[in-house]
């Protein structure tokens, strides 16, 4: 399986900042939507963010004006920066990368090992 590799989770008071990277080969990398999801313990994974290859993003309403999600074409790598952060953000964030895979459908079909962010009160 293709493997992305996320980096920069940590623990962080409530209020501060941390940026997270993902890194990825090059041939999906370039040619793919990217993306954050989170998995908070007793809730579902849900998308966090995503950036089409154009730059055209989304955000979870949960942290729209807080999170911003950037991508580096020439790097093959994508960021989400946290800002403003709460303990409810505390979650295993994965990167994933959304392709054309079996049977036609646009999914996110790689993903990385996760991250740990923890924001304390």
């Amino acid at each position: 399986q293709v493997q992305l590799v996320e980096s920069g989770g940590g623990l962080v008071q409530a209020g501060g900042s941390l940026r997270l990277s993902c890194v990825a080969p090059r041939s999906i990398f370039g040619n793919n939507v990217m993306g954050w999801h989170r998995q908070a313990p007793g809730l579902q994974r849900e998308l966090v963010s995503s950036i089409s290859r154009g730059g055209n993003t989304n955000y979870a309403d949960s942290v729209k004006g807080r999170f911003a999600i950037s991508r580096d074409n020439a790097k093959n790598t994508v960021y989400l920066q946290m800002n403003s952060l709460k303990p409810e953000d505390t979650a295993v964030y994965y990167c994933a990368a959304k392709t054309y895979g079996s049977g036609g459908t646009f999914s996110w079909n790689y993903w990385g090992q996760g991250t740990q962010v923890t924001v304390s009160s």
